[in-house]
């Protein structure tokens, strides 16, 4: 069977045999998810000194420089590494522009496999928004999006960090596994469960 030469497994090889190209064109192919990972993350208090694609230019430095530890040890997919990479851009970012503002670690942070910030309420709320209602007077919108945030806050937090890497970070359920160190089964399980939770919480809203 003839191998796909712009195949992940191929370009990991090729950039592990020191093509340039090969580099530039992996970190490329996941552009995307990395930056709605970093959208959902970035602290809203950091808007105007930083964006998205500011903490995607750092990241891409980090990941030229340490390619080579993942070539010559992929303990774990190249996307969730990749990943890793930049959630730790963002902790370092948020400590360097936050400093003793930081919230406490408990909320900074993730408690679970990987350390990312966490994903707050107020940018969970603002997509679920974007999907659920097409109001538009600023007035619904803001009381919306405070009821919204006041839901998501009552969820587990396990579950709610759950249906951040499924549904807004887009990770598939082995994905979803790895990084929170748990089974497949318990993944999916976790997975529904949030679901479903989720929809309860939001039946009872009005205007949704």
């Amino acid at each position: 069977m003839t191998r796909d030469p712009n195949s992940t497994d191929e370009l990991i090889q090729r950039a592990g045999a020191g093509e340039r190209q090969a580099l530039a064109d992996l970190f490329a192919r996941h552009r995307d998810r990395l930056w709605r990972m970093i959208h959902l993350r970035l602290d809203r208090r950091l808007q105007g000194r930083l964006d998205p694609d500011d903490v995607l230019q750092e990241t891409c430095l980090v990941y030229m420089q340490r390619f080579g530890e993942f070539a010559s040890n992929p303990s774990v997919p190249f996307f969730l590494w990749l990943r890793g990479l930049a959630g730790q851009k963002l902790i370092d970012l948020h400590r360097a522009h936050l400093g003793a503002k930081m919230r406490d670690a408990g909320r900074e942070v993730s408690l679970f496999r990987g350390a990312l910030p966490q994903a707050s309420s107020v940018s969970l709320a603002h997509q679920l928004l974007g999907r659920l209602t097409t109001a538009s007077q600023a007035a619904i919108r803001a009381e919306l999006q405070l009821k919204v945030q006041e839901a998501l806050n009552s969820m587990d937090p396990m579950d709610r960090e759950v249906l951040t890497l499924r549904n807004f970070e887009l990770l598939n359920n082995e994905e979803t596994a790895q990084v929170l160190g748990i089974t497949k089964a318990a993944a999916s399980s976790r997975h529904i469960r949030a679901l479903k939770r989720l929809k309860d919480i939001l039946s009872g809203l009005p205007g949704l």
